[in-house]
């Protein structure tokens, strides 16, 4: 498995969302996004997940924590239902139907639940586990090391640990009611810390 099995697909909403993610975002928070995407098309192949939207999951993964930075944080919703009617937005420019546009806030919005039963959305199972990966570490085995490693060094964690720690912290303590907390109270700090990823 190496990271040239996967290409980003070759459209505007990928285009943009890219473009949108690097002029707003962190290098830190981008390159987790990224990593994100790779883990998730990983994990699809590993489960034999054959009939997923690659453009869904690819502009989804890429937008999924946008919704933390200043331009976009909206003040009384979570930043994954923020982040996921900047995906709508975005979607829209690219001419892609309603039903559609509304697949892109649903896998946001679910990538930050504790679990998405991949019978009811793929695309969403498959960005909750890769983040969850990528940020607390769950099922650090199940991928090969080889590409693990691949992937870091295309997109390397740098301050990831230290700005998503804060950037949750912040989330949960003025939104109190939304996933953020969650994260907080489940030592989502602590795990970043200590995740195996920033000894590779």
């Amino acid at each position: 498995m190496r990271i040239a099995d996967f290409p980003v697909p070759d459209t505007a909403a990928a285009r943009a969302a890219l473009e949108l993610a690097r002029e707003y975002q962190t290098p830190a928070i981008t390159a987790h996004a990224l990593r994100s995407w790779l883990f998730a098309e990983a994990f699809a192949r590993d489960g034999g997940f054959d009939a997923i939207d690659h453009e869904l999951l690819y502009v989804s993964a890429v937008l999924h924590d946008i919704g933390t930075v200043t331009a976009f944080d909206n003040h009384t919703l979570s930043y994954e239902d923020a982040g996921g009617h900047v995906a709508i937005a975005l979607t829209a420019g690219a001419g892609w139907p309603r039903e559609r546009r509304r697949r892109a806030l649903e896998v946001i919005v679910r990538h930050n639940w504790t679990s998405v039963d991949p019978m009811m959305d793929a695309e969403g199972h498959l960005l909750e586990i890769a983040t969850g990966l990528d940020i607390s570490g769950a099922r650090v085995d199940v991928l090969p090391e080889d590409f693990v490693r691949e992937v870091l060094a295309a997109h390397p964690r740098g301050t990831l640990a230290a700005e998503f720690a804060a950037c949750v912290s912040d989330q949960a303590a003025r939104k109190p009611g939304t996933a953020a907390r969650r994260l907080v109270d489940g030592g989502v700090r602590e795990k970043l810390a200590a995740h195996p990823f920033e000894r590779l």
